[in-house]
């Protein structure tokens, strides 16, 4: 099911593989690979994942998350990350892959937009998810073609 990700890098970030998560199909959880992102000296600047596959759960919660540490925000490494992500999701087929946001981060829309997405909804936060109870009422979906 994984693939090699030695690929996933560019000219200022480079993502290193931290670890793989099996799905569970119960929970409705599908494979996943959790990346470090990384300046080219090494230096880890945030952090991303990709979700590989579609389902409702996917749909609200995204195929990819990201998260950059304070100091390193505004250089859009976020949006650099999700690029090579892309790459990555292309390896297994996916055809498109969704990222989702609060509506209240700018810079996380800024990100899906700076990326290439495309608003498709707004949609409410189902009240049994994990993202409800961190404060997520609704939620802007982004679709990304591959």
């Amino acid at each position: 099911m994984f693939t090699d990700t030695d690929f996933l890098r560019n000219d200022e970030i480079y993502l290193s593989l931290d670890r793989l998560a099996e799905g569970d199909p119960v929970k409705g959880w599908v494979p996943a690979y959790h990346f470090v992102i990384c300046l080219l000296d090494g230096t880890p600047v945030g952090k991303c994942d990709l979700r590989i596959g579609h389902n409702e759960k996917l749909y609200i919660g995204g195929n990819i998350g990201y998260s950059v540490d304070e100091p390193y925000r505004g250089h859009h490494y976020a949006g650099k990350a999700c690029r090579l992500l892309f790459e990555l999701a292309k390896k297994h087929e996916l055809g498109y892959v969704y990222i989702t946001c609060n509506v209240n981060n700018a810079a996380s829309v800024q990100t899906c937009e700076w990326a290439g997405g495309r608003l498709i909804a707004t949609e409410p936060v189902p009240e049994d998810s994990d993202m409800y109870l961190r404060g997520y009422r609704h939620v802007y979906v982004y679709r990304f073609e591959l």
